[in-house]
């Protein structure tokens, strides 16, 4: 049996739970929760499944580092000391990602600079030359995670993050994000036991999040690639494997239906309902929610309303006085979730929400609650047997306090992904500990130097066109077909996902 080694999967916060339990039910050892972040322990197989089946991740990294840093020339050291002839020739490139939570580190670009300064030193100094630095598409992405003092150095094995699934053809303003989608049904407990209804969809995103839950499609079934395929000891036929495996996926009995009052946005929530092979599973209609009828089956409702931020609508208040009327009068005896931003929105619903989890969306502290409607008086409700909050519901609703106690972190959220975007001239060296003129010197010829390096392969990426990896494992072509990428073969949108790549995928692209 291969030995196990140590992995962290990354999360949007509030989510780690639900995260933590997918990763159980995969079979990872020494599971614990953190901020952002869940670590565990598994082998090679259960990196790559990690990455191809968990819902809620954003990406999979893995340390191979843990170290202590006062200062930029300490990260410098202890990186070099690392032997990068293990992960890195001279024949691949390489980009380093950062994050930071730190009074001596206040700027996550300079500590991805002091990283790849250490590692190409290294290879100048033992070959004469120097990997490339490829900000678009790397060959290897590192991690560098700084929280005070304490550094964690690690492998990035997802590559492109893990909510770019690759079925997104388009989206309308401010779509909702893919993991954040999965995380909100999950947090349910619906697992296709029920007809499922968005009555504001947008571009479909929790429509077909849903139906890979209900049929337990593993996600990364559409993506082109991961960045693990291109590390040294990658084993395609092991990962070919788990690809092809489609031995836990299920029938789903009943079906999800998507309204939206902008036909724009119900024209792409079908175009991308059609890139995932769900047309069976998903239907998606031009409807407005205040004309919504009550279901004929059971039914749960998760929707995402306008919060007055990056979307709204001429009267955002009288909205949601329209939501809080049609679920009390038509959506009696199910169960609807709410995710949105502004109390005083919440207010004007007018019902009594029977949970309310803190959620982020992007770095907007919202709440998801949970709106139990049913006839007659609560004493009814609860005396027929039926609870308000299971106890992983209580569970999920103490992580308020812990919000609280980390508000200072929404003012970091854009800095911790898509470092690449920066250029490298925006940086403010904090506090440089040399020890003398000619060593400031020399510290700052080489920062011009890596600058001019930054800038130029900047450039080359760009006119390469490299900036259009990760559009997905399928793409479409003029006619609005599917062309698999791995194997060649033409598929029409119509068709049901199973068809879709199951056979013949080529790692001589």
């Amino acid at each position: 049996m291969e030995q196990e080694f140590e992995l962290i999967a990354k999360t949007f916060m509030g989510l780690e739970p639900v995260l933590a339990k997918e990763l159980t039910q995969l079979g990872a050892n020494n599971v614990q929760i953190g901020r952002r972040m869940v670590s565990f322990t598994g082998d090679k197989e259960m990196m790559y499944r990690a990455n191809f089946s968990l819902h809620t991740a954003i990406r999979v990294i893995k340390p191979i580092k843990h170290f202590k840093a006062q200062s930029a020339d300490d990260v410098y050291d202890e990186v070099k000391k690392i032997d990068w002839s293990q992960y890195l020739d001279l024949k691949k490139s390489f980009a380093v990602d950062s994050v930071v939570f730190s009074e001596e580190f206040r700027h996550s670009k300079f500590v991805s600079y002091k990283v790849k300064d250490a590692i190409v030193d290294q290879f100048r100094e033992k070959t004469g030359q120097r990997p490339n630095i490829s900000v678009a598409n790397p060959d290897i992405r590192l991690n560098m995670h700084i929280a005070e003092d304490r550094c964690t150095l690690s492998l990035d094995s997802s590559g492109e993050s893990l909510h770019r699934r690759g079925y997104r053809q388009e989206s309308v303003e401010a779509p909702l994000n893919e993991v954040l989608a999965a995380g909100m049904i999950l947090m349910t407990g619906w697992q296709g036991d029920t007809d499922f209804i968005d009555p504001m969809c947008g571009s479909g995103t929790l429509l077909v999040e849903a139906a890979l839950i209900a049929r337990n499609i593993a996600p990364g079934v559409f993506r082109k690639g991961y960045a693990f395929e291109k590390w040294p000891d990658f084993d395609a036929d092991l990962f070919d494997r788990i690809y092809n495996d489609d031995s836990q996926e299920r029938e789903f009995t009943h079906h999800i239906y998507g309204y939206d009052i902008d036909m724009k946005a119900v024209q792409k929530a079908n175009l991308n309902v059609r890139a995932a092979g769900l047309t069976k599973d998903i239907s998606v209609e031009l409807a407005d929610f205040k004309d919504f009828k009550q279901p004929n089956d059971k039914a749960i409702m998760v929707t995402n309303p306008p919060y007055g931020e990056r979307i709204s609508t001429p009267d955002l208040l009288g909205t949601y006085r329209m939501i809080g009327e049609t679920l009390k009068h038509n959506f009696k005896n199910n169960d609807a979730w709410v995710l949105s931003y502004r109390e005083e929105c919440f207010d004007q619903i007018g019902l009594k929400p029977s949970i309310k989890i803190p959620l982020y969306n992007g770095s907007l502290e919202c709440e998801f609650r949970k709106y139990q409607i049913f006839e007659g008086k609560l004493s009814d409700f609860r005396g027929a047997g039926n609870i308000l909050k299971t106890d992983e519901e209580k569970k999920a609703m103490a992580e308020k306090h812990r919000f609280k106690e980390n508000r200072e972190f929404k003012k970091r959220l854009d800095e911790t992904e898509d470092n690449e975007e920066g250029d490298i001239r925006t940086f403010k060296f904090h506090k440089f500990e040399l020890g003398n003129r000619g060593s400031r010197d020399r510290e700052r010829r080489r920062d011009d130097r890596d600058r001019r390096d930054f800038d130029r392969r900047r450039r080359d990426d760009n006119d390469r066109g490299e900036r259009g990896y990760g559009r997905g494992r399928r793409d479409f072509d003029d006619r609005g077909s599917r062309t698999d990428r791995r194997g060649g073969r033409d598929f029409k949108g119509s068709r049901d996902r199973k068809d879709y790549g199951k056979k013949g995928r080529r790692y001589d692209e």
